[in-house]
């Protein structure tokens, strides 16, 4: 297992759309190892996207269950992840791993009954709804080349990260 590389605004594979998983293999899990190495290499992180590492598979790890109190399914590995439905909606603060610099206003839906493929091809279903919700919407958009900056309520709604030390 290996850290990977982050793709970076303003790479333009960043734009790519992302092709279907077709075979579920030991090459997928290795990938998806690498993915999760990846993102627990970022504290705070709560979701990765294979595109975001140079792998242009509908592929996406969403783990929110660090933050308390609220509602989540703990690390999902979505793999040809689609939201069936949505409800709701809410405007909420967004960062990514690719957008290192910059934080941003996004309209998201607040509810969400998504369906995806596990490692092994077998179709599963969720209910989501609140933060975790927003976290699997982001990744998605990913796969289909959409970054955050795509979604921005308005151009008003760009803040530059603060940086603690």
């Amino acid at each position: 297992m290996a850290v990977l590389p982050v793709l970076v605004y303003p790479d333009e594979r960043l734009k790519q759309v992302s092709a279907q998983v077709t075979e579920f293999n030991d090459d997928l899990r290795r990938l998806i190892a690498d993915m999760e190495v990846t993102l627990r290499s970022f504290p705070g992180c709560v979701g990765l996207a294979a595109p975001q590492l140079n792998h242009f598979q509908r592929i996406v790890i969403v783990d929110v269950s660090a933050r308390p109190d609220i509602p989540h399914h703990g690390c999902l590995i979505l793999i040809n992840p689609e939201v069936v439905e949505k409800d709701g909606e809410a405007v909420g603060r967004e960062g990514c791993l690719s957008v290192p610099d910059f934080t941003g206003n996004v309209a998201r839906a607040e509810r969400i009954h998504l369906r995806a493929q596990d490692s092994r091809g077998h179709v599963q279903s969720f209910d989501c709804e609140g933060f975790e919700a927003r976290a699997i919407q982001h990744e998605l958009d990913h796969l289909d080349g959409l970054l955050f900056l795509d979604r921005l309520v308005s151009r008003r709604d760009l803040f530059r990260r603060k940086n603690y030390k």
